[in-house]
């Protein structure tokens, strides 16, 4: 008997698997090609919402464990994962000046955001106002870090590359059953595909399509991630990751010319330097009403568990959430009332039943 199924393998699912080793528990993952939002993401990590100039919830408890969980997979899978990358939020006016320097004053979010006016040197970029500087922020390749997990659980006989059947699954108050597999416990973290889980279904999961180009431009030669209506991210040499849109109504992983052309305008009034596109990615992310993640145990399966819903930063977040789900699980800690799933129990859940 193995002590956990775990069906998803984003980031959630990244991070769930590495508490688990932590605690020596045996596991296997069942995971398919269905959702991308990890792989398409622009793996940006950024304590701050940059529109408002507030600090994200949880961010800084968030950051000091993200940043030793990316190390440490860094050295497991002797890849590369986080590149320390600043992030200039770009001014469109000298109110946007003044609203900086009152946010950069403020507890909390002085450590993150740089007092300093700096002035644009790209001849490439308009950017008449100037930049306010992030602190402590960077980006993780996400994509090769499913890429390079994924091959070590081929490696080690952990992981079966196909849907998951919710037909097939048979709980029981001590075991569940799955196409020969015997599992103490098992936890979600599909993405959006929860919204097909019998199990989890009831809870307010919705979706936010996110969508990004690629573009070579040799002339920008930009160092930095630029933040104004939208990101742009150096991604490699001349190339450059620019988004991304939020659409709420298009639930599919296909690009659309109505966000190319969206993302395409935003760029244009920031670049002054010809580009050429390259490629184009879409993908779902998880979100939740109240910008929560659910964390939890199912309300009437003790044995079944959920890590989903982290939106757009679910790189800060992952690593927070899975040790307090496992903490949960195996030590009967507590789960953030903030991102515990019981707080939509009573609301939306109507039966014992799946």
């Amino acid at each position: 008997m193995l002590d956990y199924l775990v069906v998803g393998l984003g980031i959630a699912g990244v991070s769930i698997c590495e508490e688990l080793e932590k605690k020596k528990k045996s596991y296997r993952v069942i995971n398919d090609v269905s959702q991308v939002a990890t792989l398409v993401a622009g793996g940006l990590y950024n304590p701050v919402i940059l529109k408002r100039f507030t600090l994200a919830w949880k961010a800084e408890e968030q950051l000091k464990i993200a940043i030793p969980f990316y190390k440490s997979l860094e050295q497991k899978l002797n890849v590369q994962l986080d590149y320390k990358l600043p992030i200039f939020r770009r001014f469109a006016s000298i109110e946007e000046q003044n609203l900086w320097f009152e946010a950069s004053d403020k507890a909390g979010l002085s450590a993150f955001l740089s007092p300093k006016l700096l002035k644009n040197h790209n001849p490439y970029i308009n950017a008449p106002y100037g930049y306010g500087q992030v602190l402590h922020t960077g980006r993780i390749d996400t994509a090769l870090l499913l890429k390079s997990y994924e091959s070590r659980l081929v490696s080690e006989n952990k992981l079966l590359s196909e849907t998951f059947d919710y037909n097939l699954l048979n709980i029981h108050r001590e075991y569940i059953t799955y196409q020969g597999l015997t599992v103490k416990k098992i936890i979600f973290s599909e993405g959006f595909s929860m919204k097909k889980n019998p199990f989890f279904k009831y809870l307010p999961l919705t979706s936010t399509k996110g969508e990004y180009l690629t573009v070579k431009a040799p002339e920008l030669r930009e160092s930095n991630a630029i933040k104004s209506s939208i990101f742009l991210i150096p991604w490699e040499k001349d190339v450059y990751r620019v988004g991304a849109t939020y659409k709420w109504k298009d639930i599919s992983n296909q690009p659309t010319e109505a966000s190319k052309t969206e993302l395409l305008q935003k760029l244009d009034s920031i670049l002054k330097c010809d580009y050429e596109v390259i490629d184009q990615v879409a993908g779902i992310r998880p979100t939740v009403v109240d910008r929560r993640p659910l964390v939890g145990e199912h309300p009437v399966y003790k044995n079944v568990f959920a890590l989903n819903g982290l939106g757009s930063r679910g790189v800060l977040i992952a690593p927070f959430a899975s040790i307090q789900l496992i903490n949960y699980i195996e030590q009967n800690g507590d789960i953030d009332v903030e991102m515990n799933i019981h707080r939509f129990t009573e609301k939306y859940f109507k039966g014992l039943h799946p």
